[in-house]
């Protein structure tokens, strides 16, 4: 069976396929919302790190005095910085709504081109009318120490410590981390870290943490002019791309979006249970008329479909019970009525010849008792459940001289004509009840007949069939589906002078149904009268049939017509 079959057929594949569906799709989606958060977090942190930078720097141009003196000092921060500062007019360069408004804020603005693996960072200056910029490829420690040199030019406009102090606030509130003095000795440093920066060296410290709590950053120590004191810028976090928060965030997210998907897969289940629940409660109270609306293929669908054959065949049975209970107490009024009136008489009779003809009268109608019993345990063998089929290759042509030799033992003065199939054709049946058709045709049609009767059978189409035709008056087309209903009788033609109960081809329609056949009768062509044909599968379904729709319309055949 190929997967869009067992998509279609089966609830269950589709459910777990559904859900491998969902956790892809969830998959992907926290992947792109993941990446998506990861680049705007990381736009904002360049960004962040930048103002600082380059506000100190936009402050180092502000100290000089002529175009000269900060063509000079632009160049050297160049040199230091490790890449080359650059002041454009703002109106070469086309800035968004986005890059002006953070311009309004003082903050850089940063373009980073992933294919090149380069920024572009603009910080306006001071004048509003041109911007600071540098192309900066990768973040160095030369950048690191360069910013402390930056840091330490800026402070030395200032001459007392209080007044480097509040210096220091103000540049913080550019920077995105701490900016402060600290004593030597507050500052936990080994012996070569203290050497080199009473040396004027700047020293960096990298302070790596496994806690999920903390990421991972570094502190810059710069020394400064004041004696024993120093200027600890930092610690400056590194960008952590997943952060615990993040992850938890995305596992919630993506539980919840999970949740949705499998809620979506599972509703219509149980909303197609709930109305089966509520078909099964209605026919729980009495009410064999429910019926429950589930539309598809599937499993659920098929129960449903089960369900609703279920109750209308057990709707049919119920029926059929009290047909059958009716049409019984009034064929047996007769026989029993008849048997008594002759018990009467060979009670009040002396003669021993008319002793022995109500003696006949009581056996004959104690024989048609038995077999109208005979008749009524067949019909409600087959009516009630699937009889033990003993499904085997029939060869028709043996069967059907079997039936001719039968029904000529009657002496019947109607001529019986058999056209024989080739001997070796074969249909798989059960010969006892295939016989049993034939024979309930060919005893129905010798009633009917005025001179001759065709018994036929074959194959024709991938289907076998067996035919009885006679040359009677025929059955009206209005009036051919009510033959099969029990006990049924027509018009004067077909009455019970006729002979039989009325069973007969209800047991015939009840046989083709078991053989997933059907049943009908026409107009013989050859002889003018009645055609009943039977046809079945050459090879019949092999298990044993269920209550299904087909049960329903063969049902409402029989007694609905």
């Amino acid at each position: 069976m190929s997967l869009v079959s067992s998509l279609k057929h089966s609830i269950f594949v589709r459910i777990y396929a559904g859900l491998l569906i969902v956790c892809l799709c969830v998959a992907l989606f926290a992947q792109l919302l993941m990446d998506t958060i990861n680049k705007e977090r990381v736009q904002s942190y360049r960004e962040n790190m930048a103002t600082g930078a380059f506000h100190i720097v936009s402050e180092g141009l502000a100290h000089q005095e002529n175009e000269a003196e900060r063509d000079y000092w632009l160049s050297d921060a160049s040199n230091l910085f490790g890449a080359e500062f650059k002041i454009l007019p703002i109106n070469e360069i086309d800035f968004n709504a986005s890059e002006l408004r953070r311009f309004e804020k003082d903050n850089t603005v940063v373009r980073y081109v992933s294919q090149m693996a380069y920024a572009d960072v603009y910080y306006r200056l001071p004048d509003n009318q041109s911007v600071l910029t540098a192309r900066i490829s990768q973040v160095t420690e030369q950048q690191v120490r360069a910013i402390a040199v930056f840091l330490l030019d800026d402070l030395s406009y200032y001459i007392t410590l209080a007044d480097k102090r509040a210096r220091l606030v103000q540049l913080e509130e550019k920077f995105s981390f701490p900016l402060a003095f600290k004593a030597l000795s507050a500052l936990d440093l080994d012996p070569d870290q203290m050497s080199r920066l009473r040396r004027g060296e700047v020293v960096i410290l990298l302070q790596d943490t496994n806690t999920s709590q903390n990421n991972s950053s570094i502190k810059v120590i710069v020394p400064s002019e004041i004696s024993d004191m120093a200027i600890l810028i930092g610690p400056v976090p590194l960008f952590n791309w997943f952060p615990l928060n993040l992850i938890v965030s995305m596992i919630l997210i993506s539980m919840f979006l999970i949740s949705l998907g499998v809620y979506a897969l599972i509703f219509p289940l149980e909303r197609k249970l709930q109305l089966i629940q509520v078909g099964v409660n209605e026919v729980s109270k009495g009410n064999l008329d429910s019926q429950v609306q589930v539309i598809g293929q599937d499993e659920i669908a098929r129960l449903a479909a089960t369900f609703n054959a279920m109750t209308s065949h057990i709707k049919r049975l119920i029926e059929s019970q009290r047909e059958l209970t009716r049409a019984v107490s009034h064929e047996l009024r007769t026989p029993v009525a008849r048997i008594r009136f002759a018990v009467d008489m060979l009670a009040d009779t002396e003669d021993e010849d008319s002793r022995f003809m109500q003696r006949d009268y009581i056996d004959e109608d104690i024989e048609a008792l038995n077999g109208l019993i005979d008749e009524m345990l067949t019909y409600a063998k087959l009516e009630e459940g699937s009889p033990k089929l003993d499904l085997e290759p029939v060869n028709l042509r043996e069967l059907l001289e079997q039936i001719e030799r039968e029904t000529n033992a009657l002496g019947k003065p109607i001529k019986i004509v058999t056209k024989l199939p080739n001997a070796k054709i074969e249909a798989v049946a059960d010969r006892r009840y295939l016989h049993r058709v034939i024979q309930n045709l060919a005893g129905n049609a010798l009633r009917y007949a005025e001179s001759t009767i065709i018994i036929s059978a074959g194959i024709k189409k991938g289907n076998a069939f067996v035919s009885v035709e006679d040359d009677g008056h025929g059955i009206p087309e209005a009036d051919r589906e009510k033959v099969f209903i029990p006990f049924s009788r027509l018009d004067d033609s077909r009455t019970r002078a006729s002979g039989g109960y009325g069973l007969g081809l209800s047991i015939v329609s009840r046989i083709a149904f078991w053989f997933n056949g059907s049943m009908k009768v026409d107009e013989s062509r050859d002889l003018g009268g009645a055609r009943f044909v039977m046809t079945w599968p050459i090879k019949p379904l092999t298990q044993i049939l269920a209550a299904d729709e087909l049960t329903q319309e063969k049902s409402e055949r029989d007694f609905d017509a």
